[in-house]
């Protein structure tokens, strides 16, 4: 498996993202996705999934140490009184003693930035989450939180074709941030993607591959959210295959074009 790497953080290019997926369907799919060679779990405290989760973890044999497990904390828990303790609930739930990425999972204007990254910082600190980050900060806030955290960051984002992202993946190169997309296949839009679709020919791949593949040539790590079995293993064969510059240039101009 491919790596994204950022600040020290090693993250497996291909991941499982879990928005929406519930009780023994997710724990199914956590386990069936790393008995497929998947290293790269994706959840959250408000995706309510944290337990099956980590009974999918379980079940499915794979070291803890081989697995990379991202989770989220609420908006809720953002002062600094809260988010230790959030933290710890979600441990709690995943049964692990600490998680590979801990992320702030939207800004909260409420709560001082500096309060909730120095907090997030010191859960880093107490050796409860091996990395962190913050999730959907625009430019101006991941500055805002980079000068306001004393420990590094990574960042996750909805990032897709339709969705230009460049000056969020810029901010976050220029800072030595690993770069997480989330939504990666834009919930299924890109299937119906006719440029995908015909440069997917050339490589006998589905436009999702391609979409996956354009992503991991951008030092970018995607995380497909799928419920259906068959569409674990399409999700994770995309590294036999190398889309050329042009595909990518083509590929980089359909939100351009979409937008007009």
């Amino acid at each position: 498996m491919n790596v994204v790497e950022g600040n020290g953080a090693r993250i497996p290019a291909i991941g499982l993202g879990t928005w929406e997926l519930r009780g023994r369907t997710c724990a199914r799919i956590v386990e069936q996705a790393l008995r497929l060679g998947y290293r790269h779990v994706d959840t959250a405290q408000i995706y309510d999934n944290e337990r099956e989760v980590g009974e999918g973890l379980r079940a499915s044999g794979i070291k803890r140490d081989d697995v990379f497990v991202t989770t989220k904390v609420w908006t809720t828990h953002f002062m600094a009184k809260d988010l230790e303790r959030s933290a710890k609930e979600s441990l709690a739930r995943l049964r692990l003693t600490e998680v590979d990425l801990l992320l702030l999972h939207w800004p909260n204007a409420q709560v001082p930035l500096a309060e909730t990254l120095g907090a997030l910082a010191r859960v880093r600190q107490a050796g409860l989450a091996r990395h962190i980050g913050v999730s959907n900060f625009k430019v101006a806030l991941i500055k805002e939180a980079v000068a306001a955290c004393p420990e590094p960051l990574a960042c996750e984002v909805e990032y897709h074709p339709y969705l230009d992202q460049a000056d969020v993946i810029e901010a976050c190169r220029r800072r030595g941030m690993a770069f997480v997309a989330y939504s990666p296949i834009a919930k299924g839009r890109v299937k119906g993607d006719r440029a995908l679709a015909r440069i997917g020919d050339r490589y006998r791949k589905s436009a999702a591959q391609v979409c996956l593949r354009w992503l991991v040539q951008q030092n970018v790590s995607a995380i497909p959210r799928t419920s259906k079995l068959e569409r674990l293993q399409e999700n994770i064969d995309i590294f036999d295959f190398e889309l050329s510059v042009d595909d990518m240039r083509e590929i980089s101009a359909i939100g351009s074009a979409d937008a007009r």
